[in-house]
């Protein structure tokens, strides 16, 4: 964590627009990946569960006093998400203003959190991670 800076890289995916969804979180300086499957979701509706997954997680691994003094770069290659979060798109979808809200109030709990856009190859990370877990979530069904 060098100058108290934490990038993390997330990504949310379903297959079908809604469908079987997961996230993916890769936190490289703390040597950590998360992948969880949502159930049945919107895939806009993934992508913002990523980034809350993985501002409650950094905080969990850090603790709250030293959270207050991280700056975080959350990185999506998701435009949608970050253009949003930026303030850049306006929410037209009422289902995604909760999640919005919620991390709003996540940001409270850091020193600065900047969302920032990615192609998607800067994140394979996180994308294999949603892929693995839909994967293995497609697999159990048959």
């Amino acid at each position: 964590m060098e100058n108290n800076k934490i990038t993390v890289y997330c990504d949310g995916g379903s297959r079908g627009n809604p469908g079987p969804a997961a996230i993916g979180v890769y936190i490289p300086q703390l040597k950590k990946e998360y992948s969880k499957f949502l159930g049945n979701t919107t895939n806009n509706e993934a992508e913002y569960s990523a980034a809350i997954f993985a501002l409650k997680k950094i905080k969990q691994l850090i603790g709250n006093k030293k959270a207050e003094k991280i700056n975080i770069e959350l990185i999506s290659d998701s435009e949608f998400l970050i253009k949003q979060l930026n303030g850049e798109y306006k929410i037209k979808e009422k289902t995604l203003v909760p999640f919005f809200i919620e991390i709003w109030n996540l940001k409270q709990d850091y020193k600065e959190v900047k969302f920032i856009h990615a192609p998607r190859e800067e994140n394979k990370e996180a994308d294999i991670l949603v892929n693995k877990e839909l994967d293995i979530q497609e697999s159990r069904l048959f």
